[in-house]
C-alpha cells in the first residue's frame, strides 16, 4: 500500500473526537488487511471490580478497523451501514489488536471481516461490517 494511502488511513482513524479518546494506533496497512492496536485503560473496563473490557469498546474497535480497511481501498471516509459483533470470550490484558480484511469492495458497498485478539493472540471477538463506498 502506498505511503499516501497509509497516511489517509491514519488521518481517518485519528480525526473523530471519540477515536482521540480511545487512542487506537494504526499498525499496518496493506491491500489485504488493516491492523489497529488499542492499548487498554482502566476506563475501558466493564466495572471497577472486573478485569474485562466493556463490549462497547470492542465493538468500537471493530468499527474503526473496518472503516479503516474501506478507506484504504477507496481513498476516502465512508459511513458504516451495519455492524455485527460476536463476542467469543472476555477481552482482558493490556492490548487488543483488530485485523480487518475486505471480503468485497464494490461500487456502492464494502463488506469487511474483522478479528480482535488479545496481546497473547487469543481471539476474543469477530465482526462483520458493511460500509457505503460513497464519500460520507
Amino acid at each position: 500500500m502506498s505511503e499516501q494511502a497509509t497516511a489517509l488511513v491514519r488521518a481517518s482513524v485519528a480525526a473523530p473526537p471519540f477515536h482521540r479518546w480511545l487512542e487506537p494506533e494504526v499498525v499496518a496497512v496493506t491491500a489485504d488487511e488493516v491492523t489497529i492496536r488499542l492499548a487498554l485503560r482502566h476506563e475501558f473496563r466493564r466495572s471497577d471490580d472486573a478485569d474485562g473490557v466493556h463490549g462497547g469498546v470492542v465493538a468500537a474497535l471493530i468499527d474503526i478497523a473496518g472503516h479503516a480497511a474501506v478507506v484504504a481501498a477507496v481513498g476516502h471516509g465512508v459511513p458504516t451501514i451495519n455492524l455485527r459483533v460476536d463476542y467469543l470470550r472476555m477481552a482482558t490484558g493490556d492490548v487488543l489488536t483488530a485485523r480487518a480484511k475486505p471480503v468485497r469492495v464494490g461500487r456502492t458497498i464494502a463488506l469487511i471481516d474483522i478479528e480482535v485478539t488479545t496481546g497473547d493472540g487469543i481471539l476474543v471477538a469477530v465482526g462483520r461490517g458493511s460500509f457505503s463506498t460513497r464519500a460520507g
